[in-house]
């Protein structure tokens, strides 16, 4: 499976609607970076957050999530709490081919304040926002800022399509809108 270079993900966001909004250009005047990168595409975290709390004193279970665990906020930058937790979601909508896998790494200029993105593979027929993951590690609060770069995706391509896509089985996750809770 070779990573798809920067023609490949424009001419698939183009003639495809593979990324809705496309930046054919990585954007870094006085921000952190979005847009088409040599191999790959930044995404921006859009202005919607979920910021785990305790003050339920609720457990995180994936079989029963209780929606207590969040607060809500909307805003132009989100602060995530000391060796907490937060979700939200990209400002990009994603459509992938059916012979396409993706992963995702978290950049560089979060990384080193000590906030990981985690995002599970977008598989072969996804599509939606994506939901993100956002943790941060660190004994002190941080700021991630909304409509500006968060994790960089990777597209891996495979020389044949995929028996069974994401779609075909119906997944869980298809078409989601907004932050998207764990789900059975």
């Amino acid at each position: 499976m070779p990573v798809k270079n920067d023609r490949w993900i424009r001419k698939m966001a183009r003639e495809h609607d593979m990324i809705r909004p496309f930046e054919e250009k990585q954007v870094r005047e006085g921000v952190i970076s979005y847009g088409l990168s040599s191999y790959g595409y930044d995404l921006r975290v859009a202005d919607e957050f979920k910021i785990f709390t305790n003050v339920n004193s609720t457990i995180v279970d994936p079989k029963k999530f209780d929606e207590r665990s969040f607060v809500e906020f909307k805003g132009p930058a989100c602060i995530v709490p000391p060796n907490s937790f937060a979700l939200a979601r990209s400002v990009e909508y994603f459509k992938i081919p059916r012979n396409v896998l993706t992963v995702c790494v978290g950049k560089s200029t979060y990384a080193r304040c000590g906030i990981i993105v985690n995002v599970t593979p977008l598989e072969p027929e996804w599509e939606g926002f994506v939901t993100l993951e956002i943790s941060n590690t660190t004994p002190l609060p941080a700021r991630v800022y909304s409509n500006e770069g968060l994790c960089q995706i990777i597209f891996l391509e495979s020389d044949e399509s995929c028996e069974t896509s994401y779609k075909d089985k119906k997944g869980k996750y298809q078409a989601q809108q907004g932050i998207v809770l764990p789900k059975i």
